[in-house]
């Protein structure tokens, strides 16, 4: 999967309702392993108990999380979180402050292998929503680095031959609260399939 932000920071701060400081984001490709933006609910950075809630902080962030030792690549980065159960992913998502958003304006899915032996590259983006935010989980290491939340896919990305597509959220600050703030019983229900008749298919 790749995605596409095709935004500056200060129209994903107008779309998200945030500040975006002095983001130098000023839009363009997203490919693993690179930077891009993310929004937290500003609580990383703050040792000790919360005092009252934190502004949302819009931050460069890596795609890509290193892998636990026992995996069998250990050099390739995950990208996105399929097992939300898995014990490497569970305790961040548990705890708020490691949940966030990434905003984009497209992502591309691959399709199946074609008469060619090519994958064809699938892009879609949002009817509803010019700017989206997809769920996503991040870890502090050496380089803290962020992985997309994964869900069922919807009856347009099973057409492409996908088992899986990233977690939409709705265009709703009351969700985009939810993902950042509560409780994990909570947060995890908005990790639903986007509605087909919601997104729309483009070329690139």
């Amino acid at each position: 999967m790749l995605y596409r932000l095709d935004a500056d920071a200060a129209a994903i701060g107008d779309a998200l309702g945030l500040d975006a400081g002095d983001d130098p984001w000023s839009g363009g490709h997203v490919a693993p392993a690179s930077f891009a933006p993310i929004v937290t609910a500003g609580r990383e950075f703050i040792a000790g108990p919360a005092k009252g809630r934190q502004p949302w902080r819009m931050v460069p962030r890596l795609w890509g999380v290193p892998p636990p030792p026992s995996a069998h690549e250990a050099a390739r980065p995950v990208l996105s979180v399929r097992n939300r159960e898995s014990p490497f992913w569970i305790g961040n998502l548990r705890n708020p402050e490691f949940r966030c958003l990434v905003p984009a304006t497209a992502f591309m899915e691959w399709g199946r292998v074609g008469p060619n032996s090519k994958r064809r590259q699938h892009w879609f983006a949002c009817a509803d929503q010019p700017v989206f935010a997809m769920a996503a989980v991040w870890k502090d290491s050496e380089v803290p680095g962020f992985a997309l939340m994964s869900a069922a896919p919807n009856a347009v990305l099973k057409q492409a031959g996908r088992d899986a597509m990233p977690a939409i959220l709705p265009p709703d600050r009351g969700a985009w609260e939810t993902w950042l703030r509560a409780g994990w019983d909570k947060a995890e229900r908005l990790l639903q399939p986007y509605s087909s008749s919601l997104m729309r298919q483009i070329d690139r």
